[in-house]
Formats: structure tokens, sequence, C-alpha cells
């Protein structure tokens, strides 16, 4: 049997329950869209996202089967492999691809996976620290990229939702390549730690949280937003000609009210990322590149581990913003952090 956290749609309050699950259970059923499971993994340790945090909360905008396990992150060990490409004993880790949403997720000792989607852990990382990273570190190294590709690579970049695990790897991230980082956050009380993080200025959320105007004062080589809403048409209108903005959140507002004269006028583009279905090559690209970039240290800065059984009361602290950084879950009890 496997413990782990299940959660179960019903016409009133969602069923959230931490219980004792048998493998089959745990396995993809025939007919899903995403039934590749190839690969047992005995997990070590997961996290809470926000998305995590909405499926806990029952979103069935998220949950896309019932009962589910949550968790978009799973790291461990192979312990089964139908698949030459993976090995048992094997460290490997997951970000998105339908875990914790259309299949059982990492928040279960056991995770049965598509190997394709599976990304071996970088050696300088420990499984807590991979955890630490997660989604929120992988995706802002996606987005990083994004900027890089679009010819983005050295000036002021705007990071809004600085104070979340998102916007926070995303400060560090920018820093070690050389780019002048501005954060932008509504905790006034998390400016140290930004700035230890890389940032070299903070501006109050609200100086972007307004109505704008179609185009505003040329600030921004580049921006990396997490928030969308009004503070991402904000930021739209003050990025410089040929510059960029890698949109990879929504904890704002998922609309977008905007004009498309930064667009037609200053050439300015707007990149979307997707962290859930990133091809295998980039997936092995943006964990190759936190591996290089990213101080392990930095990760102990922005990350906190907790233990299983905590999980549905920190996803609530997650869901009502409360939470800065990111929180790691220890799946395993034994496994070390």
């Amino acid at each position: 049997m496997t413990r782990g956290w299940q959660i179960t749609l019903t016409d009133d309050e969602p069923r959230v329950q931490l219980v004792e699950l048998d493998a089959s259970s745990l396995r993809p059923s025939a007919d899903a869209p995403d039934a590749a499971a190839d690969v047992e993994v005995a997990v070590t340790f997961s996290g809470l996202n926000f998305k995590d945090a909405l499926v806990f909360a029952g979103n069935a905008g998220v949950v896309r089967r019932s009962p589910l396990v949550p968790g978009i992150d799973v790291v461990g060990t192979v312990a089964a492999s139908a698949t030459p490409r993976w090995m048992v004993g094997d460290r490997v880790l997951l970000n998105g691809a339908g875990a914790g949403e259309t299949r059982h997720g990492g928040l279960a000792e056991r995770a049965f996976l598509d190997g394709s989607t599976l990304v071996a852990t970088p050696a300088v990382f420990t499984d807590a620290q991979a955890a630490g990273i997660g989604t929120a570190g992988f995706t802002a190294m996606l987005a990083v990229l994004a900027l890089e590709r679009h010819g983005v690579t050295s000036g002021d970049v705007l990071v809004t939702g600085a104070s979340g695990g998102l916007g926070s790897f995303t400060i560090a991230l920018l820093a070690r390549a050389g780019f002048t980082v501005t954060a932008s956050t509504g905790r006034p009380e998390n400016a140290a730690r930004l700035r230890a993080l890389g940032a070299t200025s903070i501006i109050d959320r609200s100086e972007l949280d307004r109505p704008s105007r179609a185009l505003e004062s040329q600030r921004w080589e580049g921006v990396i937003d997490a928030v969308g809403g009004q503070p991402l048409a904000t930021a739209l209108a003050q990025v410089r000609p040929s510059g960029a903005v890698a949109a990879c959140g929504n904890a704002a507002s998922p609309a977008l009210t905007t004009t498309v004269m930064p667009f037609i006028l200053r050439g300015v583009s707007l990149l979307g990322v997707n962290s859930t279905f990133t091809p295998p090559a980039l997936r092995e690209q943006a964990w190759q590149r936190l591996a290089r970039d990213l101080d392990p240290a930095t990760i102990e800065s922005v990350a906190r581990t907790v233990e299983l059984d905590e999980a549905a009361e920190c996803a609530a602290e997650v869901l009502a913003g409360r939470v800065p950084g990111r929180l790691a879950v220890r799946v395993d009890p034994g496994a070390g952090v």
C-alpha cells in the first residue's frame, strides 16, 4: 500500500484525505488520454504550487479526474521501468505533463509516469533541492530562455510577482545571467530577501496595478510576468522597442486588457510560457541550465520543506497568498533534506 493524498470531487465540498492507496488505483486507466505509465517512481519529494493549492480546494478547472492524487512535481528514484531510457535506481524528476491534473501526481509514495516526460535529477541537487526548485524554478528558467531566444540578453528586466517562488527564482537566474533586475511585489517586508537574490531595485505592485496608457515611458528590455491582469498590461506599455514579455502566470488575473500599440509601434513581443507540456528537449535544456546557473544556497533561501501530512493545511496558506517562496513536501519520511 502507498500513503498519499486523494482529492475526490463531490456535489458539495471536495473530499480531501490522506489515505492508503493500492498500486492498481494509482495507475492510469487504459482509456485515459495520457495513459502511458512505463516508469514506476518511488517518490521522495513533491511540492506545493499554486496549482496544487487549487487542486486541494477542489477547483474543477484543474482537477480533471476524480479521485486524484495531487502534486505537479515529482522527485524520486526509479523503482521499475519498462523503457530502456531509465534503469532501476535512476534519480528522476517531473514537472507538470499532466501530473496532479489529468493523472495522479507526486503527493503519494508511488507514482506511475510516462518515461518520456522524465528528466534525470542533476547530480548537483539533492532530491529536496530539486523539489524546492520544482515547477516554479523550472518555469522561471523557461521564461529566461524565452527572452534569450528572442534576443533579450542584457539590460533592465522587470519581474512581477517577485515574492513568490517563480518570481524569486527568476530574479536569481536573471541576475546570474547579467541582467539588471527590478522586482515588483506587494510585500515590502520581502525587499531585503529580493535584493539578496539579485534584484537591484524594488517597486510596489501598485505602480503596475493601475489603469495604464496605451504607451508609457520606456523602461524595460524585457519582462517576466507571473501575475497577468492589469500589471501585465502596464508592463507591456513600458517595454522598449523590440523588447519582449514572457508571460507565465495569472496570480492577479487571467484577463488582459491592453491595446495593440506596444506591438505595432514598438515591436514588442508577448511570449507565452507553458511549463506543463514542455517538449522533452526543452525540459532537458532548462534543467541543465538550472544545474549550471542556480546556486544550491539560493534554493535554501527560497524553499522550505514541510511533511506530507501538512500538505492540505499548507495548500490553504498558499492559496491565501501567505507563503513567500516555495514549499517542498517530504513524501518519503526517511528522505533527508
